[in-house]
């Protein structure tokens, strides 16, 4: 007897697993950046107002000598970590910032910039014919705590 209701119950957990399964009781939602209808409006406004905050504190920062790009658009990056110098970092081969190395890699270049840009072997991109490469870890981190301060988070 004890072997039936085993079976039976063996029987059962495998029947209501398959309708779980059936049913999709347990799938993994999609993510709403994979979408096809993108943020909802009020994010949209809200990404242009910060955008448009951002266009704005870069302007202040120029004006401050404390922003120089070497990339199209606004680096939202050097912007709030209160500006950086990315031009003379790129010339000095000590390392660009995130987003600045990402829009190298991007073919996001200003047009000043772009004759002395090139690729390696490896595909890496170079500038004058060093190989770009990113801050190094403490000075990543010296800013991203710069930030901090300078939004008011932490420490």
């Amino acid at each position: 007897m004890r072997s039936v209701t085993r079976g039976l119950v063996v029987a059962g957990l495998l029947a209501a697993g398959y309708a779980c399964g059936a049913a999709g009781l347990f799938s993994p939602l999609p993510l709403n950046a994979q979408t096809e209808g993108g943020p909802s409006s009020d994010a949209i406004e809200k990404i242009k107002a910060a955008y448009d905050a951002l266009t704005g504190a870069m302007a202040t920062l120029q004006g401050e000598q404390r922003y120089s790009s070497v990339t199209n658009g606004v680096n939202t990056f050097s912007v709030t970590v209160g500006g950086l110098d990315a031009a003379k970092d790129l010339e000095d081969g000590r390392g660009v910032d995130p987003e600045t190395f990402a829009a190298l890699y991007a073919g996001l270049a200003m047009d000043e910039v772009k004759d002395k840009l090139g690729r390696d072997e490896s595909g890496q991109v170079t500038y004058n014919g060093k190989v770009v490469r990113m801050y190094s870890i403490a000075r990543l981190k010296a800013l991203f705590s710069e930030r901090d301060k300078i939004v008011g988070i932490g420490k």
